[in-house]
C-alpha cells in the first residue's frame, strides 16, 4: 500500500525481518531479481536480521540505479512474508531514513523544544515578543535544526516537523509567556501543500493552549524560492481568517525581494541581517533601509531589524524609522523569557 509523503505519522521500519521492494516499471523488477540472485516475483522481498544489513541492502540499490529509476521504487519492512497493509514509501525516502534512525527518533518523540529570542521595540527598548527556535532536549540526541530539517525534506518528513515545530512553540509560549507578547514562529511554505488540511494541528494547539491568536506571528522562512506566490497567499489568508499575523523573513536577501513584500502585504517584515549589519557605517545599506521603511509605511507593514549585534546598529534602526529588532545585542535565544532587557 502507497502511503502519501506528507502523512501524519511516520511509517515503522524494522530493524530485523523482511525488506519489500516494489516497482510498477517490469524492467526494473528484472534488474532487482539479478541483483539480489532472486526468482521471486513484484514485490521483491528480502530477508535481513540487523540494521547494518538493511542499510547494505540499500546501499547497493542506491549504487545500482540511476535517480531516475530510483524515483520508480517503493519499499517497506516486513515482520514476515505475506504481511498485508504495510506501508511503502518511495526508495530514496526510505534509504534516508535507514541512514538517519537517531533523526527518525528525534522526530517519532519530539526530543526538542524551542528557546525564545527577544524582539525589542527599539524607542523604549522594551521586549514586545520573542521569536522561537528549535533546539534540542536530550543529550544523547543532538542537532543542528538546518540538518534535521534538511534530513526530514530528503525522508518525505518535512510537513511531520513543520507542524510538530509549530506545535512546540504555540505550547512553550503559552507556558511561558503572558497575554499581549507576541509568539514569532516560523514555518515552511512548502510542508504545507493544503493550507486547510495541514494547519488543523496548528489551530487545535492554539485552542488547546489558550493563545490569543492575535499574539501569534507566523513567519515565512524557506531557503528556496517560492514559485507558486498564489499558494502562499492561500496559506497568509488561512492563517488570517483565524486572528493571527503573517511576517516574512529575510526581506533585503534571497528571495524575500521588495517585490514579494508588495505582492504579499504581511503584517510584518523582517529585515535581513546582510542589510543591518554596520548599516551605520554603511551609505548602499542605509539607501536600501530608507526604502524600505517608506514602502512598509506606504502598506502598513511593521519593519523588524534581524541580526542587530552593535549599539550603533540598533540606533540607526531607529532613527531610520523601524519598530522593532533583535540580535545577540538585546539577547541570544534562551530557555526562559527574560525578565527585562539589560544593554
Amino acid at each position: 500500500m502507497l502511503a502519501c509523503s506528507k502523512c501524519n505519522r511516520i511509517p515503522d521500519i524494522l530493524f530485523e525481518g523482511y525488506l519489500e521492494i516494489y516497482t510498477p516499471v517490469p524492467q526494473l523488477v528484472e534488474s532487482l531479481k539479478e541483483i539480489f540472485n532472486m526468482e521471486s516475483a513484484n514485490p521483491i522481498l528480502i530477508s535481513y536480521d540487523n540494521a547494518n544489513k538493511l542499510k547494505e541492502l540499500c546501499e547497493i540499490i542506491n549504487c545500482s540505479f540511476n535517480t531516475k529509476a530510483k524515483e520508480m521504487l517503493y519499499c517497506s519492512t516486513l515482520t514476515a512474508p505475506g504481511i498485508k497493509g504495510a506501508t511503502s514509501i518511495p526508495f530514496l525516502q526510505f534509504y534516508s531514513r535507514v541512514q538517519r534512525p537517531d533523526y527518525i527518533e528525534i522526530m517519532n518523540n519530539s526530543l526538542f523544544t524551542n528557546h525564545m529570542q527577544p524582539i525589542i521595540k527599539l524607542e523604549d527598548n522594551e521586549i514586545s515578543g520573542y521569536e522561537f527556535l528549535m533546539r534540542p532536549t536530550n543529550q544523547d540526541y543532538p542537532f543542528q535544526p538546518y540538518d534535521l530539517f534538511q534530513m526530514a525534506k530528503e525522508s518525505g518528513l518535512q510537513s511531520y516537523l513543520d507542524s510538530a515545530t509549530r506545535i512546540s512553540s504555540i505550547k512553550v509560549g503559552a507556558e511561558y509567556l503572558p497575554k499581549g507578547i507576541k509568539r514569532f514562529i516560523n514555518f515552511l511554505p512548502s510542508s504545507i501543500y493544503d493550507p486547510t488540511h495541514c494547519l488543523r494541528t496548528t489551530f487545535k494547539a492554539v485552542e488547546k493552549y489558550e493563545v490569543d491568536p492575535n499574539d501569534l506571528v507566523f513567519e515565512v522562512v524557506e531557503t528556496e524560492k517560492v514559485n507558486e506566490i498564489d499558494h502562499l497567499k492561500n496559506i497568509f489568508n488561512t492563517y488570517k481568517a483565524e486572528g493571527m499575523k503573517m511576517a516574512l523573513d529575510d526581506v533585503g536577501a534571497g528571495f524575500a525581494t521588495q517585490e514579494m513584500l508588495l505582492e504579499l502585504k504581511p503584517d510584518f517584515a523582517k529585515i535581513d541581517r546582510s542589510v543591518v549589519s554596520y548599516c551605520d557605517q554603511d551609505v548602499g545599506k542605509q539607501s536600501k533601509l530608507s526604502e524600505l521603511v517608506s514602502i512598509a509605511e506606504a502598506e502598513g507593514i511593521i519593519l523588524l531589524a534581524e541580526g542587530i549585534e552593535r549599539k550603533e546598529e540598533a540606533q540607526f534602526c531607529r532613527e531610520v524609522g523601524m519598530t522593532f529588532g533583535q540580535g545577540y545585542y538585546f539577547g541570544k535565544p534562551t530557555e526562559r523569557p527574560v525578565p527585562r532587557m539589560k544593554l
